[in-house]
């Protein structure tokens, strides 16, 4: 474990300032993507030198809550193994979609060091401020950060983070999303209410009574006798009252 996991545990305690360490970095300078010194560094990929290690920290924020439209602070450090010196140049970075990082979702303001020595045998903290756009749609997002620096007048650069980062609305408790799913999650309960009111009735339908059918002794009405005397129903009514006597 190198020096700089203590700074930065320093950091993430109670200082607000940035971290350095051996070997001062002062004369910090912000710049836009239209800038000439990025635009040379920007476009172009650069190996990485061996004996320089990087890492990343997000100061007082370990959930990588980035709120669109307002400034996110993260430090990079720099261990030099080396065999000399390294000249930090910039730190630059960009929002890429999870699934496919191919689909550049936001390249972020890159910020150009004036003076971003670091010793052999040293290391340092950088302090790189970003903001990501504030139309931004909150949601889960991927962040590709890197440094270009010089060795001997050669440029280098070290991918000090690639992982994701939560973009968050300003001043919203509730995103878009979130907002959708917990009007889906009512409307499915309604449905799902209507359909166990369905099934009680249902079900309390099946469970009633049948109507009674009352048994008792038949009347025959005397006009309907008069019409059927003399015919074999009533030939046969009498047969079978004689055969029961």
């Amino acid at each position: 474990m190198w020096f700089f996991f203590l700074l930065v545990a320093r950091c993430q305690s109670d200082s607000d300032e940035a971290v350095e360490t051996a070997g001062e970095v002062s004369d910090v300078g912000i710049v836009g993507d239209e800038t000439d010194n990025v635009q040379d560094f920007g476009d172009e990929n650069f190996p990485s030198a061996p004996g320089i290690d990087t890492i990343c920290v997000f100061p007082k924020n370990s959930a990588k809550l980035v709120t669109a439209g307002e400034e996110t602070e993260l430090l990079v450090g720099v261990k030099n193994d080396g065999e000399s010196s390294l000249n930090v140049v910039a730190v630059k970075a960009s929002v890429h979609l999870p699934f496919d990082h191919r689909l550049l979702v936001q390249n972020l303001t890159a910020q150009v060091f004036n003076n971003g020595s670091v010793p052999a045998s040293t290391q340092a903290a950088f302090q790189y401020i970003f903001a990501v756009s504030k139309f931004l749609q909150a949601g889960t997002f991927d962040l590709v950060g890197t440094i270009v620096y010089e060795i001997d007048q050669h440029p280098y650069q070290n991918t000090f983070y690639n992982g994701t980062i939560e973009v968050v609305e300003a001043g919203a408790f509730l995103s878009m999303e979130s907002v959708f799913l917990v009007t889906l999650g009512a409307a499915l309960l309604v449905l799902l209410g209507l359909w166990i009111h369905g099934q009680i009735q249902n079900l309390s339908k099946k469970t009633k009574r049948a109507p009674k059918v009352e048994v008792g002794t038949k009347t025959t009405d005397a006009s309907m006798d008069e019409w059927l005397q003399g015919t074999a129903y009533t030939q046969s009514v009498s047969s079978k009252s004689k055969k029961k006597k």
